[in-house]
């Protein structure tokens, strides 16, 4: 998934898988495998796995191709594997969350709508836990409340190959003292978004990820995102340098 890449028009089977996967895993707490997407949709595997690699390049889905079974790791705001961030729907563990950006975005999925999400996470500083509830895209209450987010890399890291490095440096940490403690144990600067900035910067996505069926392919312009950021109100300078 390079950088730069001008936007791919999605074909109708790309469109449907893409529905299919968000739909399967809001309902079942996992990602699909070639033969559930093959029933529901009665693609055979050659064009389901051109849909992937279609979804992969338009940043919506990371796969590994390097797999015969084409093996999906993340559908965000989901992902198939522990990440920093678990989900609960009213109550109930649902699944991991892609990244503490996206995690803020799960509420507003049509089906979690008007429902209860808790999200468990942890400092990456100290490991010390932070819980966050929202409803309706709407963050209820923060523990601690001086939790922030942190992102250790620069958008011109982001989707070399795939999103896997973008969504393993988005983490909370409790507090600013926390976040430089951290980076004084990983060697690298970030940039700190408050919950407000986080929920603003996902809110596109948010706003288009399952309400609209033709949402168009998203592209990485790192120039782009950090005027995002900057036009948040973050502090932008350790990508600046």
């Amino acid at each position: 998934m390079p950088q730069n890449v001008p936007k791919i028009e999605w074909t109708e089977d790309t469109l449907r898988v893409r529905q299919h996967i968000f739909e399967f895993w809001a309902e079942q707490k996992r990602a699909p495998n070639l033969r559930e997407v093959h029933e529901a949709l009665d693609l055979d595997r050659r064009a389901i796995i051109q849909a992937y690699k279609a979804l992969q390049l338009g940043i919506v889905i990371t796969v590994d191709e390097n797999t015969q079974n084409a093996n999906l790791l993340k559908a965000p705001p989901f992902s198939s594997y522990p990440s920093q961030v678990e989900v609960y729907v009213d109550d109930e563990f649902h699944s991991y969350a892609g990244c503490a950006s996206e995690s803020i975005a799960i509420s507003h999925m049509p089906p979690f709508e008007d429902r209860d999400v808790r999200l468990e996470s942890y400092c990456i500083c100290c490991l010390e836990p932070i819980t966050i509830t929202s409803k309706s895209f709407e963050v209820q209450s923060a523990n601690p409340e001086s939790v922030l987010m942190h992102v250790s890399t620069s958008p011109y890291d982001w989707n070399n190959v795939d999103m896997v490095t973008m969504c393993d440096s988005m983490n909370f940490v409790i507090d600013a003292e926390h976040a430089d403690r951290f980076e004084r144990q990983s060697s690298r600067r970030g940039v700190l978004c408050d919950l407000d900035q986080t929920k603003k910067f996902v809110t596109y996505t948010a706003n288009q990820r399952m309400w609209d069926y033709h949402w168009p392919c998203q592209t990485m312009v790192p120039e782009m995102v950090i005027g995002v950021f900057e036009g948040l109100g973050c502090d932008v300078t350790a990508w600046k340098g």
